[in-house]
Order: C-alpha cells, then structure tokens, then sequence
C-alpha cells in the first residue's frame, strides 16, 4: 500500500514539474499568437513591394525586386508625401505636447474640480476618429456650419477651411488636436502627480521662483513622460489616415496625401498593388527609425535618473 501511495506521490509531482515547467511557454502562447498574425500581412506586403503588381493587368504580375522603391525615389510625388506627412506628425505632436503639458499642470493639484475635467477630458478619446472629423466637416460647412458662423462674428469671411491649401492642413491638425490632445494630458498628469515631492517642498522653503522650478526640476524629471507621449502619438500621426481622409480625402489637390492615403489611393484608385506595398514599407521603416530614436534616448535618461551613466 505504502508502494502504490509512493508512485501516486511521485506521478504526481513529476506532473506539476512538467506543468511549471509548460507553464512559461503557455502564457506566452497569445503573444506568438499575435505576432504570427502581425508577420503574415507584413511579410506579405514585402512581397507585393517587390512584384509589378497591379489589378488591371493581371497577366503582368512579375518580381522586379526594388523596381517599386528605386521607382519612389525618382519621383518628386513620393517626396511630397513624404514632406506632408513629417509636417503634420511635427505640428500635431508639437501642438498637442504643449497643450498637454499645460492643460496637465493646470489639473496637477488633486481635487475634485480637476478630477471631474479629468474625467471629462478622456470624452474626445471615446469618439472614433473618423467620426470626430465628419463632426467637425459638418461644423466648418461654409453653408451651416456653427464653426463657419463664429468665424464669420470674428470678421473672418467665407474661411474656407479643408476646402483651400492655404488652410487644410491647420484643419486637419485643429481636428487631430482635439481628439488627441487628451491622450497626452492624461499621461502628462499621471507623470506630474508621480513625481516625489521632496524637491518641489525644498524649492518653496528657499523661495525660489516657480519658473526656475519647472525649468530645471519639473521638466527634466517629467522628460521621460514626454518622451513616452510624444512617441505614441508620432508613431500614430505618421500613420494617420481617418482623419485625413474623412475631412478632405488628401486634397486639396496633393495637399494632404500623407503615406496611407497615398498608399490607399494607389491600391483602390489605380489597382497598383506593388506601389502601395511599397509606400507602407517605407512608412514602416520610417516610424521603426524615429521610434529607435525616441527609444535610445528614453533609455538614457532613464539609465542618468538611476546614475548608471
């Protein structure tokens, strides 16, 4: 009996070696999971990059390897998007780091004023961007828009918004600003409230002035924050398409024809496949370079903050 009872105990502790030892490798399943699924449309997009591929010539279909991308580079279209979609990714995060930061100090005193318009500021992120900006195409309608009358009040007649090229692109960021502006206010705030509280209590009993103090503590110790912001919202503004697409479909003309609407447009507008694939690989190694950058020196900071460098 005491035999039988032995092998029982053993079985049993080797099945709970064999489960912890499977343990790791079935946690870690969902993200193989969707890795594999990130890999097959982009392997499968490097692939189209590299074939003459386009819908309305099916029997032209053909490996021409770099063709796509030596053909990008020599023309002067491809660099105007490139110019497009770099100058909205710096206005968009540059205007919306600075409101951030401010509306974010403004709100910095816990209360229940400024946690209520915390709670409230998250509102703009719940609407769906595409639906956000066929909002605000409806409010700057020159015909009943309530944007358009106000301007009009202010002495500003007939602004024509995303219909002109001289005013697109500060439609299109205006729209980006609001919905996106709250995204960084609340990771900005929860930096702001995160950080000790031993320097800035030092810094009032010497007295010295509230400017010096966030130049020289706040911003620095909040860098990391910002740097972390500004990350998320460049890797999705050199992606954006929705908004973009839904306020002017990438006009006036080429006004906007940032990378995924000219990537858009090659596929569904002219069936040029390999054009398209092309476009988004680029875009791809665009945002995988700048986000390197924001990483490293993220890094940096955070290895200076804990006195390894």
């Amino acid at each position: 009996m005491a035999d039988v009872q032995t092998a029982v105990s053993a079985g049993a502790k080797r099945k709970g070696i064999s489960f912890q030892r499977a343990l790791p490798y079935l946690l870690s399943l969902p993200a193989l999971l969707v890795c594999i699924g990130i890999l097959i449309p982009f392997v499968t997009a490097i692939i189209y990059a590299l074939q003459r591929y386009n819908l309305a010539f099916p029997d032209s279909r053909a490996f021409i390897w770099f063709g796509n991308f030596v053909n990008l580079a020599r023309d002067p279209a491809f660099w105007h998007t490139v110019v497009v979609s770099l100058e909205y990714t710096a206005l968009t995060v540059g205007v919306e780091l600075l409101l951030g930061l401010g509306i974010a100090l403004l709100l910095q005193e816990r209360n229940w004023v400024n946690d209520a318009i915390s709670v409230l500021l998250i509102l703009p992120l719940m609407v769906a961007p595409a639906i956000a900006a066929l909002m605000w195409k409806l409010m700057t309608n020159p015909n009943f828009g309530v944007l358009s009358y106000l301007v009009s009040l202010a002495g500003v007649k007939d602004f024509k918004w995303g219909s002109a090229p001289s005013s697109a692109m500060f439609t299109v960021v205006l729209v980006d600003t609001w919905v996106y502006t709250p995204f960084i206010t609340i990771l900005l705030l929860a930096g702001l409230r995160a950080l000790p509280k031993q320097p800035f209590e030092a810094a009032e009993l010497d007295g010295v002035p509230r400017t010096f103090v966030f130049f020289r503590i706040t911003l620095p110790m909040l860098t990391p924050y910002i740097l972390t912001a500004s990350l998320f919202r460049m890797l999705d503004s050199m992606q954006q398409f929705d908004i973009i697409y839904s306020m002017t479909q990438g006009g006036p003309g080429d006004t906007l024809t940032v990378f995924q609407v000219q990537a858009y447009l090659e596929a569904f507008s002219f069936s040029n496949i390999g054009r398209s694939a092309a476009l988004v690989i680029v875009l791809w190694a665009i945002t995988y370079a700048l986000s390197t950058v924001f990483i490293k020196n993220w890094l940096k900071l955070r290895a200076r903050a804990h006195g390894t460098t």
